[in-house]
């Protein structure tokens, strides 16, 4: 049932109204709708498409009690969303409800995490499957899972690849590619981007360079940043640069095939390598596109360079794919094939496991070995038999829903309609992305490009929040809406989700125009 009916949207482009209540979720086949009362300005509120799906009433703690329980027992480190934080109760694809019954479509997936749809019956049934059989083991002993996903993951990647080590997290993954970079080359420093994100373990941290994520005690010895070829925000960039269907409003007088920005920042990259290193380095760490800095894509061209001279310094070069592998960018299953390039060591996490706790290192045969001279790596819970056969119910279901097509052709369809936002909206800056990873980088002007002040933004997020979008945050001043759903998603949601951020942002222009008076 809820194959035909995805297939039957996606194959005539349905724009069903629907009718939003705040408290109920009926089924379509219950002939009920949602309900909404609110407007924006003197346009109606954005109609949410139809979900053939009936929540479960929640009867869990209260939300006083949530509170409460958070403050008393909880991180204090304030991570959460919105002023009243979102109360989840479940999910379903798309879609996800909290605990009043409210339905919310979702553009961020778990931050870039749930790949193919939350709770999919394929994925379920794995799990649930094999929570009656087995467990856990440790790698101590053999179970035929991990050697049955081994090697349906390591055929989606180029050769010399073919080496998988499963961790639980991207941070370890990072960690251990870090351990494999310094072991194989007997070297220690490692070059990143600034606004790179690698993870918040004690050793990743300083790959991290996300001043937020920075701390006063000392961690991540051995790791330089280099300047992140950033063709919006960055002194240097045009109207050609990125792999993507829009391109900056920036102007250039470059041929086709010729980037100035990108000789430019090969040069800054060149001088990190002369002044900030070793003779020897140890390796480089890169994001395909940059997730947590607001989706930052480089020029055309320059990964490719970047990792011959990384090379020539005898390092290795690593893709950190935990946000834009599987499928997501559309046109290829990895990033790093969007660049072209054939990196050293591969890292994934996120949407590996459509939120199971799961990530991976690939590498060659080459550094696997070199790695063994100077550790016997081991990890307790790493390629466990859950998230083995979740893993690869995961890569089953992107090949036979053909998700990876879907990203191409509604990220590509949802690109071209947020740049229209662009063209209309003063503080719309800079639209970027590839496939279904999306940036939307709010400014105060386009003259100047400074970021649109943090209390605007968060009204923005705030009032989509309202009309049933949840969307992303990134960039060094939280200015930029990442927009990563689930790549299940189709092109009426899309429109949707367009036309709620348009409202929010007329919302906005209103209140804007209310304080002059």
């Amino acid at each position: 049932m809820i194959g035909a009916w995805r297939h039957l949207l996606r194959a005539l482009h349905l724009k069903t109204l629907s009718l939003w209540t705040p408290k109920t979720c009926f089924s379509l086949n219950a002939g009920a709708f949602w309900t909404s009362v609110t407007r924006c300005g003197l346009h109606t509120k954005p109609s949410m498409p139809p979900c053939d799906f009936t929540p479960e009433r929640y009867q869990s703690l209260a939300y006083s009690r949530v509170l409460e329980v958070h403050k008393q027992h909880l991180s204090p480190m304030h991570t959460a969303y919105f002023p009243e934080p979102l109360l989840l109760h479940q999910g379903h694809m798309e879609w996800l409800f909290d605990h009043e019954g409210n339905r919310y479509l979702d553009f961020f997936s778990g931050i870039v995490t749930v790949s193919v749809g939350h709770c999919h019956p394929k994925v379920n049934a794995a799990a649930q499957r094999q929570l009656g059989r087995l467990w856990h083991t440790s790698s101590v002993f053999f179970h035929p899972l991990i050697h049955e996903y081994a090697e349906k993951l390591s055929a989606l990647l180029p050769e010399p690849l073919k080496v998988v080590f499963l961790v639980n997290s991207g941070s370890e993954a990072n960690d251990l590619a870090m351990l494999m970079a310094r072991a194989h080359s007997d070297s220690t420093d490692i070059i990143s981007f600034r606004g790179a994100y690698h993870g918040c373990s004690p050793y990743t941290l300083g790959l991290t360079n996300v001043g937020i994520y920075k701390m006063d005690l000392p961690h991540g010895t051995g790791c330089q940043p280099t300047m992140c070829p950033d063709i919006f925000r960055g002194p240097w960039g045009g109207s050609h640069c990125r792999d993507s269907p829009v391109q900056t409003i920036r102007k250039c007088s470059c041929a086709p095939d010729c980037c100035q920005a990108k000789d430019q920042y090969i040069e800054q990259f060149k001088d990190t390598l002369s002044t900030s290193v070793a003779k020897s380095i140890a390796g480089f760490f890169a994001e395909p596109i940059q997730g947590v800095n607001g989706v930052v894509q480089y020029p055309k061209g320059f990964l490719k360079e970047a990792f011959e001279l990384v090379r020539e310094r005898g390092g290795v070069c690593i893709a950190d794919e935990v946000q834009t592998g599987f499928g997501r960018l559309g046109s290829h299953f990895w990033g790093f094939q969007t660049h072209d390039v054939l990196p050293d060591i591969v890292t994934m996490a996120k949407g590996i496991g459509n939120g199971f706790p799961m990530a991976a290192v690939v590498t060659t045969p080459e550094i696997a070995k070199s790695l063994t001279k100077h550790l016997l790596h081991f990890n307790t819970f790493g390629g466990n038999p859950m998230a083995c056969a979740i893993g690869s119910a995961v890569l089953e279901v992107i090949k036979e829903e053909n998700l990876q097509e879907n990203s191409q052709e509604v990220g590509t369809y949802m690109l071209l309609k947020l740049a229209k936002l662009r063209d209309e909206f003063e503080i719309v800056g800079d639209v970027r992305g590839k496939g279904l990873m999306i940036g939307l980088e709010m400014v105060k002007d386009k003259e100047s490009h400074q970021p649109l002040p943090r209390e605007e933004v968060n009204q923005i997020h705030h009032d989509c929040k309202r009309m049933g979008l949840l969307i992303g945050r990134g960039g060094l001043f939280s200015q930029t809406f990442r927009i990563a759903p689930s790549m299940c998603i189709t092109k009426p949601e899309a429109d949707f989700a367009v036309e709620v951020f348009r409202c929010a942002l007329i919302q906005h222009m209103e209140r804007r125009a209310k304080l002059k008076f």
